[in-house]
């Protein structure tokens, strides 16, 4: 019989038009708000939409839009500044992956105390937290479902995984009209990601029948959605799979853990900027290759290995997104250091197949 901590502190609310929620699920929550958001959404106008809603409701509102892409300690203290000066008791996060975890940064500072490195790792906030309502826009991190912050150290670049139980969102709201605003290359980068996180959530070593289940009904949906998004971008129908597929993504790395392809992807983007989706996505495939002499049986649940690297590859390729490292501004001799950084990466562990700087480098060489 399998151990197994199950966790069910989010409710998430799904469907069209669920974004106009917002007010009365955060009048249920809290009366002063922090709406965390970043400043392209602040120009399409979610979180006007977002703060005349919790005003309609009675709620008080504060804007923080200072969140950039891969947020920062630095982003998540000029939050809980302003969290602290308005005396909030509720935090929203509306948007990607990083102003949710910036929120959730937010949040770990302002109940907690001290430094973002003070919660690297897992369960260290020892007080209670506010309750968070996410609010995802874009189909890809599934952050609305976990309860791990991403936040990098601006000075190393080292990208810390801070999470606890009670950082995990009281309240998501899924609403897929929130996604069709989004450029192309966005809509790709973010869907490949969740495609990644599903596939690695399925077979790594902290896997179990829950987070399995989440990776199954994830692949699910986003194999056939995927490719429906990238040549019609206004069918909703289709953004709505690559919602609910990227959230029980989150779910299940919430449960178990990715691997060697993220491990992989963050030097890249440390190094290069590479975005984060094409990074894991060029990765992938040579990872399911490697992995396939461990994990053989796992990848023929979901069609085979060959199948799925080729699936990865097509996306891409749908995409218009480059499939190899050189096409990302990778420099051969830099491959080395590459493998050394990888091979240190908190997600490397947890890889089906042992993973250590010589295995990298090969993996890094076969996407080169």
């Amino acid at each position: 019989m399998q151990p197994l901590e199950i966790n069910t502190r989010t409710r998430g609310l799904f469907g069209r038009g669920v974004f106009s929620q917002l007010g009365e699920q955060a009048a249920l929550l809290g009366e002063r708000a922090l709406l965390v958001s970043d400043p392209g959404l602040v120009a399409a106008g979610y979180p006007n939409r977002a703060f005349a809603a919790l005003m309609r409701a009675g709620v008080e509102v504060h804007l923080f839009d200072g969140v950039a892409e891969n947020p920062t300690t630095e982003h998540v203290e000029s939050g809980v500044a302003l969290a602290r000066e308005k005396r909030v008791d509720l935090i929203v996060g509306l948007g990607g992956g990083s102003a949710m975890d910036c929120a959730k940064g937010v949040n770990f500072l302002l109940t907690n105390g001290g430094r973002m490195e003070d919660y690297w790792g897992v369960g260290k906030a020892d007080k209670p937290m506010l309750p968070l309502i996410a609010i995802p826009t874009t189909a890809g991190t599934g952050s609305e479902a976990q309860s791990f912050a991403l936040i990098s150290n601006p000075q190393t670049h080292a990208k810390m995984a801070c999470g606890d139980p009670k950082a995990m969102a009281r309240v998501a709201l899924l609403d897929p009209e929130l996604t069709l605003t989004q450029p192309g290359a966005v809509t790709a980068a973010t869907g490949i990601d969740a495609a990644t996180h599903a596939l690695e959530s399925f077979v790594s070593t902290k896997r179990n029948d829950i987070s399995q289940s989440h990776s199954r009904e994830a692949w699910r949906r986003l194999k056939d959605a995927f490719p429906r998004v990238i040549a019609t971008p206004d069918d909703l129908e289709a953004r709505g799979e690559m919602m609910l597929g990227a959230h029980y993504a989150g779910a299940a790395i919430e449960e178990s853990m990715l691997g060697a392809a993220h491990a992989c992807a963050n030097p890249l983007t440390a190094r290069y900027g590479t975005v984060h989706g094409e990074a894991v996505g060029a990765m992938l495939p040579a990872v399911i290759r490697y992995n396939a002499q461990a994990v053989s049986d796992l990848y023929d649940e979901l069609g085979g290995a060959d199948a799925l690297a080729s699936t990865l590859e097509d996306f891409l390729q749908r995409a218009g997104l480059p499939t190899r490292l050189r096409n990302h501004g990778v420099e051969e001799d830099a491959i080395t250091e590459l493998a050394r950084e990888a091979s240190k990466q908190w997600t490397a562990r947890f890889n089906p197949r042992e993973v250590d700087e010589a295995s990298l480098e090969e993996i890094y060489r076969c996407v080169y």
